[in-house]
């Protein structure tokens, strides 16, 4: 579904993603781990379109999108949860789904999905006239995938969905990007909680300074001495 074959990403003299490949497979749930810095979000923000690569090729659906704007990307049917959520936080929760289909002129379809998010986030429609700036963190960040998801996506990526969160609010945000894959979306997952990320991976990468380290299915990631030693604390 989507493949990045020796991008390389530079900031000034900064090279921030070093000959980096990784694919992603249809119906999977793929986590990249890594420490602060190591080039998670450079590569999301790659594949949105946001920031552009120097050399390399990304293709998703065996289409060249290396070159493409973010705009088109997510024609395409790319959404992307950004680190810290990004809401746009002046404006109610029902508005900010509203943004999520902006490119959308389905009426039937967005109403229908308005009623599946609201499902899967039963506070959100608690909260529907509410300005998004006053939701709690938690809240917020289901706000942000239930943006997303007005997209009717293919591919979701999530940068960081579990920042900041208390661990009853982590375990509930991971048991919905379960839910999300189930429903028949991919998802591409960056995630500083390597023992939860890799618990629901089916496949993972380690990145180091930019390039991959070490891939694997999640279960052999969480289980390899290296990756407990330097991400899960044991």
């Amino acid at each position: 579904m989507l493949e990045l074959n020796k991008i390389n990403v530079f900031y000034g003299g900064i090279h921030a993603l070093k000959d980096l490949s990784i694919h992603v497979n249809e119906g999977e749930v793929v986590t990249l781990i890594g420490s602060n810095g190591a080039g998670k979000t450079s590569m999301l923000k790659t594949i949105s379109g946001i920031v552009k690569a120097k050399e390399g090729a990304i293709k998703y659906l065996d289409k060249d999108i290396t070159g493409a704007s973010a705009s088109d990307i997510v024609k395409m049917g790319i959404a992307h949860v950004p680190e810290g959520r990004r809401v746009f936080a002046n404006m109610s929760v029902m508005e900010n789904l509203e943004m999520g289909a902006y490119i959308r002129t389905d009426k039937e379809g967005i109403k229908e999905d308005y009623e599946k998010i609201f499902e899967r986030f039963p506070r959100l429609k608690e909260r529907r006239t509410q300005m998004a700036g006053t939701l709690s963190g938690g809240e917020q960040q289901m706000l942000a995938m239930g943006r997303a998801l007005m997209l009717r996506p293919k591919l979701i990526l999530l940068d960081e969905p579990s920042m900041g969160l208390a661990p009853i609010m982590v375990d509930e945000i991971f048991s919905i990007i379960q839910d999300i894959n189930k429903s028949g979306t991919t998802v591409l997952l960056v995630e500083q909680n390597a023992n939860m990320a890799l618990s629901i991976a089916h496949r993972a990468y380690v990145i180091q300074t930019g390039s991959i380290a070490l891939e694997g299915n999640g279960c052999d990631l969480l289980n390899n001495e290296n990756v407990k030693k330097t991400y899960l604390g044991g």
